[in-house]
């Protein structure tokens, strides 16, 4: 079946995507007005525990994966279906691993990790989405179980702020980087592990031994043509991020003193 222009075939951009995503923006801002009155237990009980169904989720999503004869036949190029290259190993995912971890340790480093990364991560996955997942009815469970996570992912993670649990600081910045280049090394070694080995002939997590066509992946690959050192300059997008959101953060911090004083 090939994708059409139907309402209900979901496109980065297109009016159903548009709405969707003001539809979790929206949720984002009434839960954290329902729970900003409540205790930091409540808050972080709720981000962890949506990310647990949502990682379970995750699997069942998986499982219609792997009997949607079209997905298999569209992502031939990649060797299609195989269950070792369907593992939580994107960083979208690993965020979703993360970030209970997070608020139930209360530690600033993941915080900041998953505050600052996974949203920016599931963005990109929903604004240049792989095979299978453009142009497609919202219906299919691929399609349903995609972008329901990522837009959850991107929920649980601005939570961790709006609800207040963390408050980015600039000295948190450095470490979240690091962090992020370690994470991507190891899962690069997982993919070279796996197309070694044969388990999975074309292992490519976290896109950081081909581009699968990715238009902004393949501008880095023209600058850098060597597997995963082509991911390095998507620091050119992460850093000022940050740093944009978190004097954001000092300036209002600043009024707000300013105002008491």
């Amino acid at each position: 079946m090939q994708p059409d222009s139907g309402f209900l075939n979901m496109a980065p951009f297109n009016a159903l995507f548009c709405i969707t995503f003001a539809a979790f923006i929206v949720l984002l801002i009434v839960v954290s007005l329902i729970m900003r009155k409540r205790n930091e237990k409540a808050k972080r009980a709720l981000i962890a525990v949506t990310c647990i169904l949502t990682f379970i989720g995750f699997f069942v999503y998986k499982y219609f994966i792997s009997i949607d004869k079209e997905y298999d036949a569209i992502t031939q190029n990649m060797g299609g279906f195989n269950w070792w290259g369907e593992l939580p190993l994107h960083l979208c995912n690993i965020n979703l691993i993360l970030i209970p971890i997070a608020v139930i340790t209360m530690k600033k480093p993941l915080l900041s990790f998953c505050f600052f990364v996974a949203p920016i991560g599931a963005l990109m996955a929903l604004l240049m989405p792989a095979n299978g997942f453009s142009g497609y009815s919202i219906l299919l469970p691929r399609m349903i179980g995609f972008y329901g996570i990522h837009f959850i992912i991107i929920v649980m993670a601005l939570s961790i702020v709006t609800f207040g649990l963390y408050r980015p600081k600039f000295r948190d910045l450095p470490l979240t980087l690091v962090t992020l280049l370690l994470v991507a090394l190891v899962v690069f070694g997982i993919n070279m592990l796996f197309r070694a080995t044969g388990l999975h002939p074309k292992a490519n997590y976290f896109f950081s031994v081909e581009t699968e066509g990715n238009f902004l992946l393949e501008i880095f690959h023209k600058w850098i043509p060597v597997p995963f050192l082509y991911l390095l300059p998507s620091v050119l997008i992460l850093a000022p991020y940050m740093l944009l959101i978190t004097l954001g953060f000092f300036i209002a911090d600043k009024v707000k003193a300013h105002k008491k004083a």
